[in-house]
């Protein structure tokens, strides 16, 4: 499924990256395309497992009530597994995968290094298709969507994310990558539902939310909704498909750059947070964009 717009060179950037750890020599920064919101593409980026770790890729290791496992490193705190006796396995696994992501910063987006922060991975072992038949439409990512946090407002920062497909069976992550972030923007915020300080306070002194949800996580939350809503978009709007294979790993900025899962199983995912003016570009910003766009401030 794709549209005429766009075309595969015009989302994604191919680097043939095949260690996390990249020597200096071949150190090259990717952060103005990412920043463009590319997706950057590491087909021979694998993350290798041992027999312990892969006898975890069984999706009866999460816990029957979650999506998948959640792991912050700095806090060495893990949920979502489903016995305790697998903990100290999965755990391994997970901060594996975050050193693996710091080296991998640290060779291709080397700008970010020291501003990146609150860590968190994921291990997802539900095939896609399992978790798209039984929960409600918001919730269901193999619609076009840009990443927002419901309960957790973000005040603009960037959400980078990097993810790496561990299937031992070959089978690809399948995904969907629509148009830049300006022409969604431009698409979408004059269908949004205006802003409420009260209501915004009032969400975070019963709970709802973590902290105060500013005018920016409001219009993103609901862009996020819109675009999932919105089933003639799903099926015309501007999309390319692109498949990660078994073995690859792949980095975007999820709060930009619109995406749809559409198939597979076994996947790291591991996150990061980015204050916009640590960005190299801030003005390509989802923050910046919409401000720009609004003329006004958001946060």
């Amino acid at each position: 499924m794709s549209d005429a717009s766009l075309s595969l060179n015009a989302v994604s950037l191919t680097l043939p990256l095949s260690r996390w750890d990249t020597s200096p020599e071949q150190q090259s920064s990717v952060v103005g395309e990412l920043e463009q919101g590319k997706v950057i593409c590491l087909p021979e980026l694998a993350f290798a497992l041992s027999e312990e770790e892969l006898s975890l890729l069984d999706p009866a290791v999460v816990g029957p009530k979650r999506k998948n496992i959640s792991y912050q490193p700095l806090k060495d705190k893990l949920t979502g597994v489903a016995r305790p006796e697998q903990e100290p396995a999965v755990r391994q696994l997970l901060q594996r995968h975050y050193q693996a992501s710091r080296q991998l910063i640290a060779a291709i987006l080397p700008e970010y290094q020291q501003v990146l922060h609150s860590p968190t991975n994921s291990l997802r072992l539900h095939p896609v298709k399992r978790w798209t038949e039984n929960t409600s439409w918001r919730k269901d990512d193999s619609r076009l969507h840009v990443d927002a946090f419901p309960s957790r407002p973000n005040q603009g920062e960037r959400i980078l994310r990097i993810f790496t497909n561990i299937n031992p069976a070959g089978e690809c992550r399948a995904w969907r990558v629509g148009e830049p972030f300006p022409k969604l923007a431009e698409r979408f915020v004059p269908r949004l539902k205006s802003y409420s300080a009260l209501g915004s306070w009032l969400q975070n002194a019963v709970g709802i939310t973590k902290s105060r949800r500013s005018h920016y996580d409001h219009l993103m939350l609901q862009m996020h909704d819109a675009m999932k809503g919105d089933a003639d978009y799903q099926k015309k709007g501007p999309q390319v498909a692109i498949d990660f294979p078994a073995g690859s790993s792949w980095i975007c900025f999820s709060d930009q750059t619109p995406h749809a899962a559409m198939g597979g199983q076994y996947m790291l995912e591991q996150t990061f947070l980015l204050p916009v003016k640590s960005m190299q570009q801030p003005r390509r910003s989802p923050l910046q964009v919409l401000e720009t766009m609004l003329d006004k401030s958001l946060i």
